[in-house]
């Protein structure tokens, strides 16, 4: 009976170890999540659904206050960057390599996060007076815009391939939807679909483009997927190599690098037009960051590949571009923001420059793409901006209508003229002198002298028809602009509020231009 105890007892003891100890790996794959490090994404997120919620039952009244609470939902987002500035956290790693995770908030994230959430919320000022001026629906706007937001603000923390698709599905979808807002408007309908079906098309091939990258490596982790595709079997290459190059093509198009550039004029156009330049800053800093991500993190064994061919598409978006700005007829209508679409086209190809560079001469190039992405954010929803006020009283979009604004508009004027020459990369925008020279210097540096040469040539050209519409902003008004010019409405607080913050930044830019550039060169993706 004793022995019968003992072995009873034994076997329980062995039985409960087994148990706990088969228990353990259960209880390790319980991973704590750092939850200050995705505040940024999750608090534009839940201030969504809590729009979307309060809506049910606001009243028409208090509706108006949705677009308040949203601006305070992303103005405390960016707030959150603050207490992240160290850059030196992760969350949710794998159990069997910590050093593998899908979330990293390191310096490149916080800083292209900082570009998206306070794109965003210049874009929501701008959006309080238009949404109720255009009725369109207060819940459905401000939801999508917030959701929009958050998966913009995740993709440059995700470091898995299915994140980073989730991400840019997140942030493009609620985009397709606010291109379409304005009902019973046939540009605006006609954008949207055109939009939606030509982004879903890339992104269905870059899926595929991901699920052979996954057949040849076995993981979606970025470093994981670049240490394997260094190790890739000769039978498997050609799978790779093909991934890789699908891959590519769906953030190609966020970046509306030519040939996926098509979508743009008329997406700008039908869309409200805090929304055209929400895609024009936002949009496009989804599409580079992604692009950094997969070529310069998990593609590197393929530099061979993604460099060239990204040298090229920069040479063609930037020369395109710029081409068909030069041709804009400033008398017809939507000019204006025909004009800045494909002047976002031309940015494009210099935007791509040093991700091209970074295949020759290693990641440090990449600090030049950030540098202009900041500089190109901060002057381009400027513009965006001026255009919102100017377009209250001359809803045409023409670039003549800004004949003689100086006279009507004094600081509007000023603002813009100061913005286009940070485009144009002239002083006093100094900044974007200082960020195109680092661009140009990143092509020297990897020993691509023809794209230098390229890109020297266009920003000769880009001069034409940025110079060409600041002139305008000076001349007299004639005809019966001059008795117009003289009557204007009061300026939206909201409106003047944007434009003097992206002007703030521009200014602040342009007086340390080697603080930002210094910045992004230095503590980007350390080695």
């Amino acid at each position: 009976m004793t022995a019968l105890h003992a072995a009873t007892t034994t076997g329980g003891a062995a039985t409960a170890g087994a148990a706990t100890t088969a228990a353990e790996p259960a209880a390790s794959l319980v991973q704590s999540i750092d939850w200050l490090a995705i505040a940024p994404v999750v608090v534009p997120a839940a201030v969504a659904l809590l729009v979307l919620v309060a809506d049910l039952f606001a009243t028409e009244r208090t509706k108006r206050l949705l677009g308040w609470l949203s601006v305070a939902g992303l103005a405390a987002a960016t707030a959150l960057l603050l207490p992240l500035r160290a850059g030196d956290r992760s969350t949710f790693c794998l159990t069997g390599d910590p050093g593998a995770c899908s979330y990293t908030a390191d310096h490149f994230t916080l800083a292209i996060q900082f570009l998206v959430l306070a794109g965003a919320l210049v874009t929501a000022l701008l959006s309080v007076t238009a949404v109720r001026e255009a009725r369109m629906p207060d819940g459905e706007y401000w939801f999508l815009l917030l959701s929009s937001a958050a998966g913009a603000a995740l993709l440059p923390a995700s470091r898995d391939l299915a994140t980073l698709i989730v991400a840019l599905e997140v942030a493009s979808l609620p985009a397709f939807a606010l291109v379409g807002m304005r009902r019973g408007d046939r540009l605006s309908s006609e954008a949207a679909l055109k939009f939606f079906l030509s982004s879903v098309t890339a992104t269905a091939v870059s899926l595929f483009g991901i699920s052979l990258v996954y057949a040849a490596t076995g993981s979606l982790h970025l470093e994981q997927v670049a240490d394997r595709l260094d190790r890739v079997p000769a039978q498997l290459d050609t799978l790779a190599m093909a991934g890789v190059a699908l891959t590519l093509v769906g953030f190609a198009f966020k970046t509306a690098a030519v040939p996926f550039h098509f979508w743009v004029p008329d997406t700008y156009v039908g869309a409200p037009l805090p929304i055209a330049g929400y895609l024009s800053v936002i949009g496009k800093a989804v599409g580079f960051t992604g692009l950094i991500l997969v070529t310069v993190i998990a593609f590197p064994a393929y530099s061979d590949i993604w460099g060239p061919a990204l040298a090229v598409l920069a040479a063609l978006t930037m020369t395109f571009g710029n081409a068909a700005a030069v041709r804009q007829d400033p008398a017809r209508a939507h000019s204006a923001v025909r004009l800045l679409a494909w002047s976002s086209v031309g940015q494009a190809g210099y935007l791509l420059v040093p991700i091209a560079a970074a295949a020759y001469s290693g990641r440090d190039e990449i600090g030049a793409t950030v540098a202009y992405a900041l500089m190109y954010a901060a002057a381009n929803l400027g513009a965006f901006a001026v255009a919102a006020l100017v377009a209250r009283t001359r809803p045409l979009h023409r670039i003549a209508d800004y004949r003689g604004l100086y006279a009507e508009r004094p600081a509007a004027a000023l603002a813009l003229a100061f913005f286009l020459l940070c485009l144009a990369g002239l002083p006093p925008g100094i900044i974007g002198l200082f960020a195109k020279v680092a661009v140009f210097g990143s092509a020297v540096d990897a020993g691509l002298g023809w794209l230098a040469v390229v890109m020297a040539v266009n920003v000769v050209v880009a001069l034409y028809y940025y110079l060409r519409w600041t002139a305008l902003l000076f001349r007299a008004p004639e005809g019966a602009e001059a008795g117009a010019a003289g009557v204007r409405g009061r300026a939206p607080w909201p409106v003047t509020a944007a434009i003097a913050a992206t002007a703030v930044v521009s200014v602040v830019l342009s007086g340390v231009p080697q603080a930002v550039l210094r910045f992004a060169s230095g503590t980007l993706f350390p080695h």
